[in-house]
């Protein structure tokens, strides 16, 4: 496997779990049961951590000079990277109004 692939599949692989992971909090929510969703979410963070990691690695690269080959995998990744923070930010939201 190539690097540029692997780094893509890293990525998609750790938001992927973020993405999970903030669905499984914002159930936990609904269902009234806060403790979990907070650590639903904690998690989600740190994966998503991870997965930010790689891709700040490679915007890094290419602000040095190294140029980024774009392909169909890395914007499928920087799909599912978006997607992800944009569950968090709902996730977040919705739990609140839960525990209103």
């Amino acid at each position: 496997m190539e690097e540029m692939e692997l780094i893509c599949f890293k990525i998609i692989s750790a938001v992927g779990e973020a993405k999970s992971d903030y669905i499984s909090a914002l159930e936990a929510a609904k269902k009234g049961d806060f403790a979990k969703a907070e650590e639903a979410m904690k998690h989600g963070d740190s994966c998503y951590v991870n997965g930010h990691k790689e891709h700040a690695e490679l915007i890094t690269k290419e602000a040095g000079g190294e140029r980024t080959e774009v392909c169909l995998l890395l914007m499928h990744a920087e799909d599912q990277l978006m997607a992800a923070e944009t569950i968090k930010l709902l996730a977040s939201e919705l739990i609140e109004l839960y525990k209103k």
